[in-house]
Parts: C-alpha cells; structure tokens; sequence
C-alpha cells in the first residue's frame, strides 16, 4: 500500500512538472510571436507620419507584412494553449482564480482575430482588390483607417494581457511552484498593462509614470516565468 501510494505521488508530480513545462514552451511561442508580429513587423511597415510611405512599405514588403498577420493568429492560439496548459496547472490549488484566468485570455482570443481582419482589409484596399472605385488618396486614407483600428484594438487587449497577470500571480503565491517574487511580479505587471492601457485610451498618449515604466514589471514578469518553467520547472513538496 504503501509502495502504490508512493508511486501514485511521483507519477502526479511527474505529471505536474510536465505540465509546466508545456505551459513555459507555450509560453515562449507567445513571446516570440508577440514580438516579431506586433512590434518587428510593424516597425518595418509603418512610417510615422507619413502615409505614402506607409502604403508603399505594405506593397514592396507583401510578403512580411503577411507573415505578421500570420504570426499573430498564431500566437493567439498558443495563449489560448497557455492559459489551458495554466488552468491544468493551478485547477487544483484555486479553481476559482484558475478559471478567471482562462476566461480573460479566452474572451480576448476573438478580438485579436478580428483586428487581424483589419489589417487584412488593408492590404486588399492598398492592392486594389477592393473598393476599386476609390482615388489613391482615399485608399491610403482607408489603408490608415484599418491599420490604426488594429492598433487602438491592442490598446483594448492590453487590459486583458493585465487582467490575466494578476490571477496567474495569486495562484503563484498560493501554490509556492515558483519563487513569490515572480508571483508578486505578475500581479505588479498586470496592474501596469492596465493602467497603460487605460491612460492611453483617456489621453491618447503616455503621460504617467506607470506608462513608462511599467514595462520593466510585466516583461520581467513574464520573460522570468517562461524562463523558470523551462528551466526548473516547478518546485514540489516532496513530503
């Protein structure tokens, strides 16, 4: 009995560390997928200020500005696969927090696809694939429209992005699987997206301190939780 009961013990924190690992691995995809289609692609296409060049950036450069598209469709589906490995994880230690987390990535996940929807309308509007009746003037002006949807809607998605941090960091703290700093961090960094999120939409810039540096939490944040869980995994009671 007493030999089943130990096996049954290693066998669940086999599973459990498996389980995190998977949740570091989906993780990392989100990461790397987040930075290559929101912040490299764009910074290749978009011309601040400049319309012309915008448009044209988009028709020499179809090929990544495509992949950007594709990149983050993506990464929409390994955070879905990120909050679900998560839920797994942590379902046991507070079900109530472990749902809250899947529900406010999961509720996201259609908003993303549809501001891609946007950004692919651009490029159909810039080839002349639609709206063929319009002057190039009015087909850069759309192309701006759609391309500047698509950013407002990330602006939206970032309270999501830090909503979620906050249950992700309590169920840490709770469950004692990593270090309590990057608990503390999570839910540091998820209030910071917030915030960042919610000055922008009331004053259409970064003006607060919280926007300036709030990134330091959340990227240290998130970066040092792939990184522990690909690495070490999670920390288990072994009596």
């Amino acid at each position: 009995m007493l030999g089943t009961g130990l096996k049954t013990k290693q066998n669940n924190m086999k599973s459990i560390q498996k389980t995190a690992r998977l949740a570091g691995f989906y993780y990392l995809l989100v990461a790397i997928c987040g930075f290559y289609g929101i912040m490299y692609v764009p910074s290749q296409i978009m011309a601040k200020g400049n319309v012309v060049a915008t448009m044209q950036n988009i028709l020499t450069k179809e090929l990544l500005f495509r992949s950007g598209i594709t990149v983050n469709l993506l990464g929409s589906v390994a955070f879905m696969l990120t909050a679900l490995t998560f839920y797994q994880l942590f379902k046991n230690i507070d079900d109530r927090k472990a749902r809250w987390m899947l529900a406010l990535v999961l509720v996201q996940i259609p908003i993303n696809f549809v501001a891609e929807s946007f950004v692919i309308a651009s490029i159909m509007i810039a080839k002349g694939e639609i709206l063929k009746n319009l002057s190039l003037i009015e087909q850069q002006n759309w192309v701006m429209f759609f391309l500047r949807l698509k950013s407002y809607t990330i602006v939206v998605l970032m309270i999501f992005w830090g909503l979620w941090l906050i249950p992700l960091g309590q169920l840490i703290l709770k469950s004692g699987y990593l270090p309590k700093w990057i608990g503390i961090l999570l839910v540091l960094g998820g209030i910071a997206y917030t915030i960042e999120s919610i000055d922008f939409i009331l004053l259409s810039e970064r003006l607060s301190f919280i926007t300036d540096y709030g990134f330091i939490f959340y990227s240290t944040a998130e970066l040092s939780t792939v990184a522990w869980l690909l690495v070490k995994g999670v920390r288990m009671k072994t009596t």
